[in-house]
């Protein structure tokens, strides 16, 4: 877990330990008075857990103080407005995950990407999309919607034909074996991967396996012009609007691109992994 994203979450516990101690409750008289069990009072309290809004809701009433609510939610929002859980974004459906990653979308002239697990969202077709996003709806056990998140996916993929755009990404060659998806989707795939190599928007880079490095890759990430990364991880997604954290992925992404090649090397690398696959 993020130290910063741990350090909001403590924080926020302390806010609610001064609430219990203002109005002289103990841990287990404040349980007692929510339904819930000691434990969890302390796990709070110690940013062991992160509060639901449900929670804090239920904590101001329980200290005898309703108006705190709000600012508790506020310290809530400003903590996950940065930091989005998979497990909360994806109760409300793939759409409107894929829809907020739209929206960022439209607002962005300049995209820099890097993916070392898997083809990147703006280049997939949509059946090894709808792979993908079943296997991490699985994993995270919110299944639903996952058609109408593949179509808004696919919609994000029309600017790639718009001249006011441009996109620059690094995808590791090891991204091109994983077999998330059928052989034959896989192979579709890789065929769209290399006929987008060659648009007038997309600066497309692999990283071989053999590559010497400056840095081994880490998550995946996209930076948004100059001013916003969005980078994934198993339980979050990470929204990261400041001055320090842009520079950073900035950083890595030209540290990752010195390893990269592009053009006919690129193609070349592609369609290797395609024939890898022997679908006959």
């Amino acid at each position: 877990m993020s130290t910063d994203y741990q350090q909001a979450r403590t924080a926020l516990g302390a806010r609610l330990r001064e609430l219990r101690t203002e109005a002289g409750l103990t841990v287990r008289g404040l349980a007692a008075g929510c339904g819930w069990v000691p434990s969890k009072v302390s796990k709070l309290e110690n940013g062991k857990q992160t509060a639901t809004t449900a929670d804090l809701d239920a904590w101001a009433a329980g200290v005898g103080r309703p108006e705190a609510a709000a600012e508790l939610k506020g310290r809530l929002a400003g903590l996950e407005s940065t930091y989005r859980s998979w497990r909360r974004q994806l109760a409300g459906g793939h759409r409107a995950v894929q829809d907020a990653l739209g929206a960022q979308h439209e607002r962005t002239a300049m995209f820099r990407g890097f993916s070392a697990t898997v083809v990147p969202g703006i280049f997939q077709t949509p059946e090894y999309a709808r792979s993908v996003l079943s296997r991490y709806a699985d994993l995270h056990g919110v299944t639903r919607d996952v058609e109408a998140g593949v179509v808004s996916r696919m919609r994000r993929q029309e600017g790639l034909y718009r001249p006011g755009k441009r996109y620059r990404v690094l995808v590791a060659e090891s991204a091109l074996h994983v077999r998330i998806c059928p052989r034959s989707v896989l192979a579709d795939q890789l065929d769209r991967l290399m006929s987008v190599n060659g648009l007038s928007t997309v600066e497309l880079g692999i990283i071989p396996l053999t590559a010497d490095v400056r840095i081994a890759a880490g998550d995946d990430f996209w930076i948004h012009d100059d001013r916003m990364v969005i980078a994934e991880t198993w339980h979050t997604e990470m929204w990261l609007d400041s001055a320090e954290d842009i520079a950073l992925y900035a950083k890595v992404w030209d540290a990752l691109a010195t390893a990269a090649v592009d053009g006919r090397s690129a193609h070349r690398i592609i369609a290797r992994a395609r024939a890898s696959l022997d679908l006959s």
